[in-house]
């Protein structure tokens, strides 16, 4: 976990949540590849299944552009270098820049949710899902102090959960964590099967609801497959109806 820690800083030190002039793609390209080469030595020795989605080097510069990280962090680099990670056989989707497996980048997907026009303050970032219907967080200052840890919009109590990870101990979470303990009762019979069927901007909805009583075994409730953006909204719905 030392390179975790090591690298944390280059995340907060490069996106900053506050209001700032655009700089220019070239000046977010590290030309020693830093940021990425971390990754990809993680990747490399990770212990679930990850796959890289090849990135189109237009939508890559626009994307790194749009989100103002510098390649010399994990997530710039993830951005630049990628269209995006599945994790666990498309369990998990992280953003990068868009591909045809997971055609949502990281910009375009928090475009209207977290911010409105590129540059301006975002007080979270949206920054992977799952095909459950949760959603990671990057804290910008809504869920409190701890800038730059991660959240998880959790489907079976719609709470915002705090990780208490950076992005970088996250992608070390996604890549090695025992992901059947964390998400231990979430994960129905044929999942295996039925994941891979997903499409990057698809999400599995249940009902009942996960974070009802009737919906707490999730092998016997009812699934269907929607749209992640519908998924997104009816779980901010919800989350207002019941006072949250």
């Amino acid at each position: 976990m030392k390179f975790f820690r090591l690298t944390a800083f280059f995340l907060l030190t490069s996106i900053t949540f506050s209001q700032t002039k655009m700089r220019p793609v070239n000046e977010l390209i590290d030309q020693n590849d830093s940021g990425w080469k971390l990754v990809k030595e993680w990747i490399d020795t990770a212990k679930n299944k990850v796959e890289i989605l090849p990135a189109d080097p237009q939508k890559a510069k626009d994307a790194l552009y749009q989100t103002q990280v510098t390649t010399s962090s994990p997530m710039g680099a993830v951005i630049y270098k990628t269209g995006g990670l599945l994790i666990d056989n498309g369990w998990i989707r992280i953003l990068g820049s868009g591909s045809s497996k997971l055609n949502r980048s990281l910009p375009d997907w928090n475009k209207g949710k977290s911010f409105n026009n590129a540059g301006e303050n975002p007080s979270f970032l949206l920054i992977a899902d799952d095909a459950l219907g949760g959603f990671y967080l990057l804290n910008g200052g809504a869920f409190g102090k701890d800038l730059g840890k991660v959240y998880y919009f959790s489907p079976d109590n719609l709470e915002y959960e705090a990780l208490d990870i950076t992005y970088s101990e996250f992608l070390g979470f996604c890549f090695s964590n025992d992901l059947d303990k964390f998400y231990a009762g979430s994960r129905w019979n044929d999942w295996k099967k039925e994941v891979p069927q997903l499409q990057g901007d698809q999400v599995f909805n249940f009902y009942p609801f996960l974070w009802t009583e009737e919906g707490s075994d999730i092998n016997k409730v009812q699934r269907k497959i929607i749209p992640i953006e519908e998924q997104y909204s009816l779980n901010l719905d919800l989350r207002k109806q019941l006072g949250h």
